[in-house]
């Protein structure tokens, strides 16, 4: 798994969507029982907390040292750096294993040998993520612009599996059908937009080439549209759920 999140671990912390209590609500559902999750690339353990308020015992892992320090704690989540592929958990021991945002980065063969050895044989398997963020209008289509053509050449390939909406991650389980919603609607000020896609890895790998951030050239633009406080921001959320065969 690679770690590009480090870097810009206090802003993922700061700016990164919390997502909806309608998404919580279906995984909660997705397993009749509610002891142990385990929330594997929790990064500042946004969904670990949402969890933590319906199972027993959340352990959330993660192999950046920075996004871990940078994780709110609760008394019943424990986070520890341990790769998605290989844990130290015991055999049969979740109800649910989530993965948000974060299953493109895996050693899939490895990450689902892990999920069967440790995933309880009535439990579930979520892997969810979000695509490229929508807004209306001419700032809309800007920020279109600088995902494909300031900033696909520095994305890593794994990035290609959001675009796919995980539909080419191997995901070799009894799957179950995900037919409801659960975009992320928000309202973010110019900031709090720059802020979030300045968290981007591809940002980040952009800043290493080029010595200098796009982001400014990207605030510098919306900024002559952005002729109100806050606007309606959406982030489409796609999500792949099964259990053991």
């Amino acid at each position: 798994m690679k770690d590009n999140f480090s870097t810009q671990s206090d802003d993922y912390a700061k700016f990164r969507p919390m997502y909806s209590q309608k998404l919580i609500d279906f995984l909660l559902s997705l397993t009749s029982t509610h002891e142990t999750c385990w929330d594997c690339g929790t990064g500042n353990g946004q969904l670990a907390v949402a969890l933590a308020e319906y199972f027993a015992k959340v352990y959330a892992t993660d192999i950046s040292e920075k996004q871990l320090a940078n994780a709110t704690s609760k008394p019943n989540i424990e986070y520890s750096k341990q790769p998605a592929e290989l844990t130290n958990f015991p055999d049969q021991h979740f109800d649910l294993i989530t993965v948000a945002q974060a299953a493109h980065w895996f050693d899939h063969a490895k990450f689902n040998k892990e999920v069967n050895r440790v995933l309880k044989p009535n439990g579930a398997v979520v892997l969810l993520g979000y695509g490229l963020v929508r807004v209306e209008g001419i700032v809309g289509q800007i920020i279109q612009d600088f995902y494909w053509k300031v900033t696909k050449p520095y994305w890593d390939a794994e990035r290609n599996h959001i675009e796919e909406n995980y539909k080419t991650i191997p995901f070799p389980y009894t799957e179950i059908q995900v037919e409801d919603n659960f975009d992320i609607k928000n309202e973010l000020s110019l900031d709090q937009l720059t802020g979030y896609i300045s968290t981007w890895s591809a940002v980040q790998h952009f800043i290493k080439a080029n010595g200098h951030s796009p982001i400014d050239q990207l605030k510098a633009d919306l900024e002559k549209l952005w002729d109100y406080g806050k606007r309606k921001i959406t982030f489409p959320v796609f999500m792949r759920a099964g259990r053991l065969n």
